[in-house]
């Protein structure tokens, strides 16, 4: 099943996505405005040198994005916005399966030369060692997170202060409830937040709430670590998770996330969150400002 994004606030920013130099939009959005014209007059419209311009309309043209009309002088027109979108898409789609296709030319060689030196090099580490590694907290433990929802088959359980990353992993969220994983939250009691937290806590709930096939609970109690996990198993022979401790002195860029695919400890994990979840939380009906139960 699909799901709705949250539309971007200006339609603007999807020349962000589109990955063109300032010259190129520049000039994209003058043909939008302007249509057929010559290089020299868009130049002139836009301010962009001369001696650029033909480049710039060029690497339009190469995209697909701009028309070239034949004649003396050439004209340019830009594509319909829908085309231009639609263009861009299937760039993306080009640029991926030639990436995969090298890759995958590549795996035999790869994989012979260097899988044997890190199976001699993994025969070196300890058991400890491989129970844990560490990413920086921000981007690295965010994309770390989005893997776990991407890789999970049965189960994920998020415990949070206020989910204040979830607009970052939503789409491998959505993907993961797409694809019939069960998610359950279990967020702080917004009586232990900060204002501040409370806010953006709040924020989240009301997002989540466009998901009612999510548990979410509050706990009574202070967390003293949060994080992901997915899909545990009492026969510890599976499972995956990131986490990091509470760590209130010490600002997030500062900090690390520990990841671990050891079947114990998230076996262990998950006990921990059930035991809370059952002894030590309400509904969200139960928290002042909260909508109901979902």
């Amino acid at each position: 099943m699909g799901r709705q994004h949250p539309a971007m606030s200006d339609g603007g920013d999807v020349f962000d996505l589109l990955g063109l130099t300032e010259y190129e939009e520049t000039a994209l959005i003058d043909l939008i405005r302007l249509g057929q014209t010559t290089a020299p007059n868009l130049a002139e419209a836009t301010g962009i040198p001369k001696a650029r311009i033909y480049g710039v309309l060029d690497a339009l043209s190469d995209r697909g994005f701009v028309k070239v009309i034949p004649g003396r002088p050439k004209e340019y027109q830009s594509k319909s916005p829908a085309e231009i979108l639609d263009r861009a898409i299937e760039n993306q789609r080009q640029s991926y399966e030639a990436f995969e296709t090298a890759i995958e030319q590549a795996r035999e060689s790869f994989l012979s030369e260097y899988g044997p030196r890190y199976e001699r090099a993994s025969e070196q580490i300890s058991p400890t060692a491989e129970l844990f590694h560490v990413v920086d907290v921000g981007e690295p433990s965010e994309r770390e997170t989005r893997q776990i929802y991407e890789q999970a088959t049965e189960q994920v359980v998020v415990i949070s202060k206020a989910f204040e990353y979830f607009d970052a992993v939503q789409p491998a969220f959505e993907s993961a409830l797409d694809r019939g994983v069960q998610i359950s939250a279990l967020l702080l009691n917004p009586d232990l937040l900060s204002a501040q937290n409370r806010a953006v806590q709040s924020e989240i709930i009301d997002q989540l709430g466009a998901y009612p096939e999510v548990d979410i609970r509050f706990s009574t109690e202070q967390l003293p670590w949060r994080g992901t996990l997915a899909d545990p198993s009492l026969d510890y022979d599976r499972g995956t998770a990131i986490l990091l401790v509470q760590e209130d002195e010490v600002p997030n860029y500062m900090r690390q996330a520990a990841i671990t695919e050891n079947g114990a400890f998230v076996a262990g994990l998950q006990r921990y969150a059930d035991l809370v979840w059952e002894y030590e939380s309400v509904p969200p009906s139960d928290c002042d400002g909260h909508p109901g139960d979902n």
